[in-house]
């Protein structure tokens, strides 16, 4: 097997397994795309010094479409609590934009153990259990909703996730039901992960070290098949899920966060 397509069935695979994990575990699969693609960059001959960027481009712009899928489905069933959707937007789209580049300013290696102990805290918070204490849903003042979002924003682009880890939890401690809380993050997921790839296309623009298939910090056929895979085997991973015990499944992806967060940090 030629080594393209050695590398094209890698992708495959990879959007295989992120969509499935989104599905079985209910997190985005910038978690999980993001590592993956770190090492199938690495392992093709790429220069340390643009892995992580491309790797955590790559996994944006997956979430863009990805995550349109999902915004639009809970839009059908009136699950996004729209009024906060827009509180939390302009927080949101500034955030993305600062987080990127902040990523521009850090070289990979520090880049990629920034994100294994990012990985690391998501790790030790699924393994606890920790979930924010349910309140009245009440509007919260429009300065928390554009700082929450900012921080929001920033972290997700940032390490390439689409938002959810950080949202659920707010969303949830202003009083959002779980629904309306999932809902509302898969949307705030889309301008982030858009505002995201267009600025880490223009930070990555001409860089000499990105291979020819990649605009900026985007690999485009890594992109392609990834989301041609994933939304289908998201399908999968929702039908394990309701097969398999919720605290099962809360310690297996756990335990798979904290071998990824170990590989950063270790290597």
């Amino acid at each position: 097997m030629s080594t393209l397509a050695t590398t094209l069935l890698g992708y495959w695979l990879l959007g295989a397994v992120a969509g499935t994990m989104a599905g079985l575990f209910g997190v985005g699969g910038g978690l999980i795309i993001v590592p993956a693609l770190a090492a199938a960059f690495t392992l093709q001959g790429l220069s340390p010094d643009v892995v992580m960027h491309l790797a955590i481009g790559t996994s944006l712009a997956t979430i863009v479409v990805t995550g349109m899928s999902s915004t639009l489905g809970h839009w059908r069933r009136g699950s996004i609590h729209l009024s906060w959707f827009l509180a939390l937007l302009p927080g949101l789209m500034a955030g993305a934009i600062l987080g990127v580049l902040v990523a521009g300013q850090l070289d990979g290696p520090l880049l990629g153990t920034l994100f294994g102990l990012f990985v690391l805290s998501v790790a030790v918070k699924m393994a606890l259990g920790f979930t924010p204490s349910p309140r009245q849903a009440a509007q919260p003042p429009r300065y928390a909703m554009v700082l929450a979002g900012s921080v929001i924003g920033g972290v997700s682009a940032l390490f390439g996730i689409g938002g959810g880890t950080l949202a659920v939890p707010w969303l949830s401690r202003c009083g959002a039901s779980v629904t309306q809380a999932v809902a509302t993050s898969a949307a705030c997921g889309v301008p982030i992960a858009l505002l995201g790839t267009v600025t880490f296309i223009w930070m990555g623009w001409g860089n000499s070290q990105l291979p020819s298939w990649a605009t900026g910090y985007v690999m485009w056929p890594a992109f392609i098949i990834i989301v041609m895979t994933s939304i289908p085997f998201a399908r999968v991973g929702v039908r394990l899920a309701h097969r398999l015990p919720s605290h099962v499944l809360r310690w297996a992806f756990a335990a798979l966060l904290t071998v990824v967060a170990l590989k950063f940090l270790l290597s």
